[in-house]
């Protein structure tokens, strides 16, 4: 991927909020900020218009002039501390963008005769804050409209966007979902804990939490977990994978994400071996008892073993306290 700078507009009242810190809410445990930091991690420069607040990773901090004049004037702003031909523009409020919008986004701003690309949302409406320019263009146009309105401050997005030949992109419901009253914040807070995202966003979050890059391949470990509860028993299963992941770091020190990556699978392929030798031998020393009980455990009218099994049973109850 040709390299690219990030702008991130963080600032804004946040009046639908009450004026809450919109950029520093959590959503899955993570700030709004942190979660669209982390879907353009590769950016050479990423800029953050807004006060300055602790963030995941490294960021280079400015203010619009005046503070609070709108995004024209937040884009000019951060526009200035940027060198890269193409510039990804973002606000801090999209908790389900993901790199393949990131990567969609910068590949249409590049095709020929292109000055950019933008997102737009399920009712066709543009989002010029989800979306990559060329800078050229960006600075010439931002040049243009600051001239004849004698800055940039108070002005609307689409006095840039109407000026510039952008390509569309339909990322889908999620990348252009934005946080702009405490609804959408519960919404997002709700549909990250559904049945078919809450497992990547939980590993997602642990991984940004430790600093880990790493792509973790969750089905396997799942698999690992389950033949170590089956085939051992339950509480092997959160110790054995703890292991895994202890082995993996001590055969991949110093080595790269995709080393480390390939330790994990080998480490977890060792572990699943063993739980299912494991489960193999269990099963098959109950063939055996079984074996053994019914050819030779009791009396020749099967008494001993009929008592054999009562006692059983009334052990078990007697362990448990039934009656």
């Amino acid at each position: 991927m040709t390299a690219y700078d990030v702008i991130v507009l963080a600032g804004g009242a946040a009046k639908r909020l009450g004026g809450a810190d919109k950029p520093g809410l959590r959503v899955g445990g993570r700030a709004l900020l942190d979660r669209v930091l982390s879907a353009c991690a590769d950016a050479a420069v990423t800029v953050v218009v807004g006060g300055r607040r602790a963030t995941a990773r490294p960021v280079v901090w400015t203010r619009e002039v005046p503070e609070g004049g709108g995004p024209l004037a937040a884009l000019g702003a951060g526009l200035r501390l940027t060198t890269a031909e193409r510039v990804l523009v973002l606000s801090a409020d999209l908790p389900f963008l993901g790199r393949g919008t990131v990567d969609a986004l910068l590949t249409a701003a590049g095709e020929p005769g292109r000055e950019g690309a933008l997102c737009t949302d399920p009712d066709g409406r543009d989002q010029p804050l989800v979306a990559a320019y060329r800078a050229e263009p960006l600075r010439r146009e931002l040049a243009l409209i600051a001239t004849e309105h004698g800055s940039l401050a108070g002005l609307p997005l689409r006095l840039l966007t109407a000026e510039l030949d952008l390509a569309r992109i339909d990322a889908g419901p999620d990348a252009s979902f934005d946080c702009d009253t405490w609804d959408d914040i519960a919404a997002a807070r709700a549909r990250i804990r559904e049945h078919g995202a809450v497992l990547d966003e939980w590993i997602t979050s642990v991984k940004n939490e430790l600093g880990i890059d790493l792509d973790v391949d969750t089905a396997l470990l799942l698999d690992l977990a389950r033949d170590a509860a089956h085939g051992v028993a339950r509480p092997a299963a959160p110790l054995t994978t703890f292991l895994v992941g202890y082995a993996a770091a001590r055969a991949s020190a110093g080595a790269g994400p995709d080393e480390a990556a390939a330790a994990v699978a080998e480490a977890a392929r060792k572990a699943t071996d063993l739980a299912l030798r494991w489960e193999a031998e269990a099963e098959a020393s109950g063939g055996e008892a079984a074996g053994a009980g019914g050819s030779g455990g009791g009396t020749a009218d099967g008494t001993a073993g009929g008592a054999g099994r009562d006692a059983g049973r009334d052990a078990g109850r007697e362990g448990t306290g039934a009656p």
